[in-house]
């Protein structure tokens, strides 16, 4: 693939620099994540990658019920997701949507946990770039630490490249200190040689984490499509030395899912990507699974649900 990118105004140009992509072999792709299914963890690791886990979770709620009282709950969770094991982890961040990053930031206050904002007229992406950017600039203002943006599927499938870059460039920019991750939704790409060009066309505009989905269309995260992406980052790694970030979301509810995405990440970018700085899972039940899972390593026996607290 060419280092050299086109003007960002010209959809023609952008089009032929994604075509020397380096397509994606499928059968390639989805024999390789079915041995990699196959791994497993030794007994004496297994709570140490549970832990890990839950340290990478991207902690989210994003419905139209949503309170400052359930941020606030879900704020005390993050911190220590179990109340009566302080060894456990908190997660990586709290993800909600921009009228109410305030609370979270207030509630999070003191601790590690970032603040994560969906934005850019989540989970559609169709609105106009003025409010996209006023929506993104509000959150952070509020006290976003990290921006989740959509890209405009619509106009990357009907070849409209050069319409995401720009907003993918603008967004950052409006991003200011926080990091910015997108949102492909992968989903509605259909191929994976889009999801491949669209994850390298989100690098080059300058994204800091590509993420597989909002988690609101189906299929979402994916193994192989995970694949797909990592591999992506890795291409981009070893051409520029820039890290890049990973977070699949949607859809992961098991820790026996999680440690299959672990093993990906390892056997494909290696330990050094195993870090809330580089790796997260966008997830509303997976953390309540894992502290599941822990108990049953630590006790022999499984916790009762109703021992944590909700998402």
């Amino acid at each position: 693939m060419r280092t050299n990118l086109p003007a960002a105004t010209d959809s023609r140009a952008l089009g032929d620099w994604l075509r020397e992509v380096t397509p994606v072999d499928r059968v390639g792709v989805e024999e390789r994540v079915a041995a990699l299914k196959t791994r497993s963890i030794k007994k004496g690791s297994k709570a140490w990658a549970l832990r890990l886990a839950i340290s990478l979770c991207d902690i989210t709620t994003l419905e139209g019920r949503d309170t400052p009282g359930k941020i606030r709950q879900l704020a005390a969770k993050a911190m220590r997701p179990h109340p009566g094991d302080a060894s456990i982890p908190a997660v990586a961040a709290l993800c909600c949507y921009p009228d109410l990053v305030g609370v979270a930031k207030q509630a999070l206050s003191g601790s590690a946990v970032k603040v994560a904002s969906v934005a850019t007229a989540f989970p559609s992406g169709r609105s106009w770039i003025e409010m996209k950017l006023a929506e993104t600039r509000a959150a952070v203002a509020a006290g976003a630490d990290e921006i989740d943006m959509v890209i405009d599927r619509g106009a990357y499938l009907s070849g409209n490249f050069a319409k995401v870059w720009d907003e993918i460039v603008a967004v950052k920019e409006a991003c200011g200190p926080a990091h910015l991750k997108v949102i492909l939704e992968t989903g509605e790409l259909g191929t994976y040689d889009d999801v491949r060009r669209a994850s390298a066309m989100a690098i080059a505009a300058g994204a800091d984490f590509i993420k597989t989905s909002t988690g609101k269309v189906s299929p979402a995260a994916t193994l192989p499509v995970t694949l797909v992406m990592l591999e992506t980052i890795r291409e981009h790694w070893n051409r520029t030395g820039k890290v890049v970030g990973m977070k699949p979301a949607g859809g992961i509810r098991t820790a026996k899912e999680a440690i299959q995405y672990l093993v990906v990440v390892h056997e494909t970018l290696g330990p050094d990507w195993l870090t809330p700085e580089r790796f997260r899972f966008g997830a509303s039940s997976l953390v309540n699974d894992l502290l599941m899972q822990l108990e049953k390593e630590a006790t022999g026996a499984y916790a009762d649900p109703d021992d944590f607290t909700i998402d």
